[in-house]
């Protein structure tokens, strides 16, 4: 009988622990998560429809859960120089990220997994019984930390600065505002996960975010300075906090996936960005990834990590690829802020070179018409 420890409770160490016992019921399951059960930070988050497709094959079960209760909305909407530009073909599941955890919890322990709630585990040495130990324990994964001179993992701090909200306005689609103010420029990124509340997320680079004073300003003027920035499009609703703290985020990368009988996953593995909303679907991608390779490798813990690293590396290092350019794309966004909305809104869509003209005339023919329309370069 195999002995498996997965060391955090999120997204993909809770698919991972439920496709692992799925596949054979005599193994020992165990999931230790630091958080009491309910417990979790931030509002919600966003999949695209894609990323649930991709349960299809393993779990549609738990798809059609998400599905049942998350928020569909079928466009991306760019509000620049105050116009909408509707952006089509990609649909967009919204869904609390408690409510996410609650399926997904339920969905292992059904599967006969032991979830340990409120047991921080920082070493693989607190798990010597054990024959394989997942670390997925995120971005600051102790776990990674604790031998980090084997995964040789990088931590880049990025450049511009982000603040979580949530808003009671009614988000009609995944929104992405643009908002020119003496100060600089801020971004909003914005999506609804239940009927009545939507996350907020702002950022601004480091040099506007002092401009306005927001290095010394305490969370309630903080909150109320991007209230107004963004009044317009909130149409006067409030922002909501949460231990909203302005941050910049981590870009993870780890140069070693596996150490011994220890693996990585997830963000503790490495991070996209929030940017291109992929994070949940890479940590599920990981999961699947993983869980397929112990079954094909008949429970050999050496071989299932071999074959976990060769099959899933490459399609991990292209998502990391598209997340970076998509970045820079927004740490450089001011050079852009002088094209008209429909150049501007082509622009977005190109940056990361993972759509193409052919690409986005399937995706969206109205806008791509439009966009033939222009005899423009984003450099004018």
């Amino acid at each position: 009988m195999l002995r498996i420890a997965v060391v955090g409770g999120g997204p993909g160490g809770l698919l991972f622990a439920k496709l692992a016992k799925q596949s054979n019921p005599d193994f020992q399951v165990d999931v230790f998560e630091q958080n009491a059960s309910g417990a979790t930070y931030g509002f919600g988050v966003v999949l695209a429809d894609v990323a649930l497709d991709i349960l299809n094959g393993v779990d549609p079960g738990l798809k059609a859960r998400i599905s049942e209760i998350a928020e569909f909305q079928d466009r991306i909407t760019i509000v620049h120089k105050g116009e909408q530009i509707d952006l089509k073909g990609n649909g967009f599941m919204g869904i609390s990220r408690v409510k996410l955890l609650n399926l997904l919890q339920d969905n292992a322990l059904e599967a006969g997994v032991n979830i340990h709630f409120e047991s921080r585990k920082t070493d693989a040495i607190q798990f010597p019984d054990y024959d394989l130990i997942v670390a997925a324990d995120g971005v600051n994964s102790a776990i990674r930390s604790s031998l980090n001179a084997h995964f040789q993992a990088t931590k880049e701090p990025l450049l511009n600065k982000w603040v979580w909200y949530a808003t009671k306005k009614r988000l009609s689609s995944v929104g992405l505002i643009f908002k020119e103010t003496e100060f600089g420029t801020f971004i909003a990124h914005s999506y609804r996960f239940s009927p009545d509340m939507g996350t907020f997320v702002i950022e601004c680079s480091e040099a506007t975010w002092r401009r306005a004073g927001l290095d010394s300003a305490s969370d309630e003027v903080s909150r109320e300075f991007c209230e107004n920035v963004f009044v317009d499009y909130l149409e006067g609703a409030p922002l909501v906090s949460n231990r909203s703290l302005w941050f910049n985020p981590e870009f993870v990368t780890s140069k070693n996936w596996y150490h011994q009988n220890i693996v990585l996953i997830g963000d503790a593995l490495k991070t996209v960005h929030p940017s291109i909303g992929s994070g949940t679907r890479m940590a599920f991608q990981d999961a699947m990834a993983l869980a397929k390779a112990l079954d094909d490798c008949e429970c050999d813990v050496d071989e299932t990590l071999r074959t976990f690293d060769a099959r899933r590396r490459s399609g991990a290092n292209s998502f990391q690829d598209a997340a970076m350019k998509s970045i820079l794309w927004y740490e450089t966004v001011d050079e852009r802020m002088h094209l008209d909305p429909v150049p501007f809104a082509y622009d977005y869509m190109m940056r990361t070179g993972r759509v193409d003209d052919e690409r986005l005339r399937r995706m969206d023919p109205e806008f791509a018409a439009r966009v033939s329309e222009y005899s423009f370069s984003v450099s004018d």
